[in-house]
């Protein structure tokens, strides 16, 4: 979700989103809409491995990583 719009920018439904998923998703986003200056993320498995780490880095792009508890901080 864009923070400053509110818009929806992709919703994938899946029992399973692993950080191959999350990658395909951003990388369809970004080819629409361009590439963001950062993402927040929460600290769940498909965001915090090295994968979306290693995609972030080659685009550019800062994760944000909420505090556990505090999703809007």
């Amino acid at each position: 979700m864009d923070c400053f719009s509110r818009e929806s920018l992709a919703i994938e439904p899946k029992r399973k989103f692993r950080a191959l998923n999350v990658v395909d998703v951003l990388n369809e986003a970004v080819a629409k809409r361009g590439v963001p200056k950062s993402i927040r993320v929460d600290n769940g498995p498909e965001f915090a491995g090295k994968l979306l780490d290693q995609w972030a880095y080659h685009n550019g792009v800062e994760l944000d990583f909420s505090r556990p508890g505090k999703p809007t901080a």
